[in-house]
């Protein structure tokens, strides 16, 4: 089990997860599939100074959470592929956006010259440090210093980064390809309203952009054999990790799962409820057969393009 950049230079360790490093790989003792799986918004540990910070209790600043999606895949680590888990929350930073999307109206001084203030995400308030939660909730009571921005993406989103780097890395040299799965949850309703019902689940590949093909459709066809209702890419076609580490041609692939939270918690009370290990099963199913899908799939554009 390995930690985050245990050389910690920017003093991360003086934030408090609950005991908990920012984030941790799920290693296998031997890896022996080239996939690896990653669940960036699945954290729960709220430092006790960002609590005190936010004008959110300690409910509603979990909305924006994929929860409990890192249990939901630990099964892929005994077949053999490494799992890697956020510990600190999205609502604290968000690893899946660039690592500048910032909202200069939310911090106190000059933000960096190549910070990315007009991005739509920034808009909405969810850039890399979050303004609001969903629904549009504001999250702090005041604004924050530049130096809290700067402190959390080069303290833990550059390190974050750095590990899946070296993990598809590790993985592309082992196996000639690597594929990512990159494991999410969304609310079960728009609005969490009663109406417009999402499927079960979406898979993002960027238009097509991200990965093969075949690996959508394998995907698709897994899920939709078990009775679940399955989109493509509307309205969730993969973020900045699906779009920045996926390239094909080089033999790297990069999938988005997004699930629906109805299927295995309740989004009230923020508890798993009777179909989530029904779930968890069907995912390691799941999990089993994508993994067994032959190499021929992924290395075919590698090899085109030289």
């Amino acid at each position: 089990m390995a930690t985050g950049d245990p050389s910690d230079p920017y003093g991360t360790d003086q934030v408090d997860f609950n005991g908990h490093p920012p984030f941790e790989v799920l290693a296998p003792a031997d890896q022996r599939l080239p996939f690896v799986f990653n669940s960036p918004h699945s954290g729960c540990q709220y430092p006790q100074s960002f609590l005190e910070a936010s004008r959110l209790n300690s409910h509603s600043i979990r909305r924006s959470e994929d929860a409990f999606v890192d249990s939901l895949f630990k099964h892929v680590v005994p077949l053999g592929s490494p799992l890697l888990r956020a510990h600190f929350p999205r609502a604290y930073l968000d690893v899946n956006r660039e690592p500048y999307e910032l909202d200069p109206k939310m911090f106190e001084g000059r933000l960096p010259s190549y910070a990315n203030i007009r991005s739509i995400r920034v808009a909405g308030g969810l850039g890399t440090v979050a303004r609001v939660v969903s629904e549009a909730q504001e999250i702090y009571h005041h604004r924050l210093p530049v130096s809290e921005a700067l402190f959390r993406i080069e303290g833990i989103y550059k390190p974050y980064h750095s590990t899946l780097r070296r993990l598809l890395a590790q993985t592309h040299v082992t196996f000639s390809h690597a594929v990512l799965i990159d494991c999410h949850s969304m609310p079960s309703t728009v609005k969490c309203q009663t109406t417009d019902q999402r499927p079960d689940f979406i898979l993002g590949d960027r238009y097509g952009t991200s990965c093969a093909p075949e690996l959508t459709e394998y995907a698709a066809s897994l899920l939709s054999g078990m009775g679940y209702s399955v989109n493509r890419n509307k309205p969730y076609a993969g973020g900045f990790i699906t779009e920045h580490y996926g390239r094909p041609a080089r033999g790297l692939h990069a999938l988005q799962i997004e699930i629906n939270r109805g299927l295995y918690m309740d989004e009230v009370t923020h508890a798993p409820h009777s179909g989530f290990n029904a779930l968890a099963d069907d995912l390691a199913r799941f999990a089993r057969d994508l993994t067994s899908m032959p190499d021929a799939s992924f290395i075919g554009d590698a090899l085109a393009a030289e």
